[in-house]
């Protein structure tokens, strides 16, 4: 018997496990997949948005807020990668003016001080590179990127450090709701608890079902990505956006966290809630679009594209509160702004929980600190392939990988077995190559760690053995 169930280990399942984790709770995050914000988690563009991102009276709109301002304090104990930016949304003519004076007074009431009107030589002096027909745009200062997928990681890890469980490879296959408690039946096993939270994702309409609920719907929103290489990185200084429009914050141009040069997202709904696939002509709508921001990228220097699923609700809003059926707890469509939202939606569910009748002591040994995974190298780093020294030997020449890494990596408390899942912790096949060079040598050391036979090892989890198509890529490179 559980006290609480978190179902679903994406950034926002992750924030609050870690979150109730400070309290004298049994907590169980229970996820059908091999590995922990493997979802839109990873799949999106990472930007700590500012306050003026969300509409003023929304949910959206009082977290996005408050969340940005915990990810300082976020990173200090978490060590996942998070970086202040600042943020322009630019405008061409006196209708986009109009539209960034609205974001403007509308961050106002949200209680933005960070946010400024600007053009002419401010402009020139932040993005040197930004198209010269740009005339205006909204300078927010408070707007940051993160490594979205090393945030839930580090979430998770620090959250079974304090005690939560994790289950991973559990999907929810029914849930039983009885007078005083729930009987949740997964493809393994059954398992008991008091409350439950529905942080499902696409599927929390779905997981709602189960207990009788049918009173919003998730609607998928497919946002495609093009990943160029840090030696592009140099054209962008801020977050680049361009006037949202009703589909959303519109094609973006940044770096990441790690310094890659990134494209997207668009906005298509499709019917398949699991369809993460990338299309040629949605690519290409990116790369003429994003070019009315920056113009001179080369799209020769494309890694790779990706795509991510948007949980977005029918109500247009966030979806946190305890249900119709008492002790449930949905904490749905979490779209845009999630990610900066995360860490306040998991103190808002927090409270839900006390005001369900859950009692919440601290613990007196929380551990808040959780030590990074990769080590940052400086230019006296000497590192070589096949030293016998396993903090300096090479096993990712690209993003200047070491065994050692990834067997800390492999050895945390969360069990991964894929190169995937040691990519998003190490960076391990992230860089020009894509894994050509280094996959067979993550192979080796994983079975090796684990003591498995080298085939078992994976590229992601079940759903793929085989390094992934390039011929996609290599169309995307030909684009002018």
């Amino acid at each position: 018997m559980y006290d609480v169930i978190i179902i679903g280990s994406g950034v926002v399942g992750s924030a609050i496990a870690r979150k109730l984790s400070r309290f004298n709770l049994k907590i169980c995050i229970l996820e059908k997949e091999d590995d922990v914000g493997t979802g839109a988690s990873k799949a999106n563009s990472g930007i700590v948005h500012g306050g003026y991102a969300a509409k003023y009276g929304t949910l959206k709109g009082q977290l996005c807020g408050k969340g940005n301002k915990m990810y300082r304090e976020l990173q200090g104990e978490l060590n996942f990668g998070y970086r202040k930016t600042g943020a322009l949304v630019i405008g061409f003519n006196e209708e986009d003016e109009k539209k960034i004076t609205e974001l403007y007074e509308n961050g106002l009431k949200m209680g933005c001080d960070d946010l400024e009107i600007i053009g002419g030589e401010k402009l020139k002096e932040l993005e040197p590179h930004l198209n010269s027909e740009v005339t205006v745009a909204l300078y927010a200062k408070s707007v940051g990127v993160t490594s979205p997928y090393e945030f839930t990681i580090a979430l998770v890890e620090n959250a079974i450090t304090n005690g939560v469980e994790l289950k991973l490879e559990n999907e929810v296959i029914s849930i039983e709701n009885l007078e005083e408690k729930f009987i949740v039946h997964t493809n393994k096993e059954n398992i008991e608890a008091r409350y439950i939270i529905n942080a499902a994702g696409h599927h929390s309409d779905k997981i709602a079902n189960m207990v009788g609920l049918d009173d919003f719907k998730i609607i998928p929103k497919r946002g495609q990505y093009i990943l160029m290489g840090k030696d592009q990185g140099h054209l962008v200084n801020t977050v680049i956006f361009q006037v949202p429009t009703d589909k959303g914050k519109g094609i973006l141009v940044t770096t990441t966290y790690h310094g890659n040069f990134m494209l997207g997202p668009n906005a298509e709904e499709v019917s398949d809630k699991d369809d993460v696939a990338t299309t040629a002509k949605s690519l290409k709508y990116v790369i003429e679009t994003a070019r009315r921001s920056i113009s001179d990228f080369d799209v020769r220097k494309t890694l790779t594209t990706f795509s991510g699923i948007r949980a977005t609700s029918n109500t247009g809003d966030f979806i946190i509160e305890e249900s119709k059926v008492k002790r449930f707890i949905n904490v749905a469509g979490i779209d845009s702004p999630g990610l900066t939202s995360s860490p306040a939606i998991a103190e808002m569910v927090a409270d839900i929980l006390v005001n369900c009748g859950i009692v919440l002591v601290e613990k007196d040994n929380f551990i808040s600190y959780r030590k990074g995974i990769i080590v940052k190298k400086d230019n006296n780093f000497h590192g070589k392939v096949d030293d016998e020294d396993p903090a300096k030997n090479i096993i990712c020449r690209c993003e200047v990988v070491t065994e050692a890494e990834i067997v800390d990596a492999i050895h945390r408390n969360i069990p991964i077995s894929s190169t995937d899942a040691i990519k998003r912790r190490t960076r391990a096949g992230m860089g020009i190559c894509q894994a050509n060079f280094c996959r067979s040598r993550v192979v080796a050391i994983i079975a090796r760690e684990l003591n498995i036979d080298p085939d078992k090892v994976t590229v992601r989890g079940n759903i793929s053995s085989k390094p992934p198509v390039r011929a996609e890529i290599n169309l995307i490179r030909k684009l002018r």
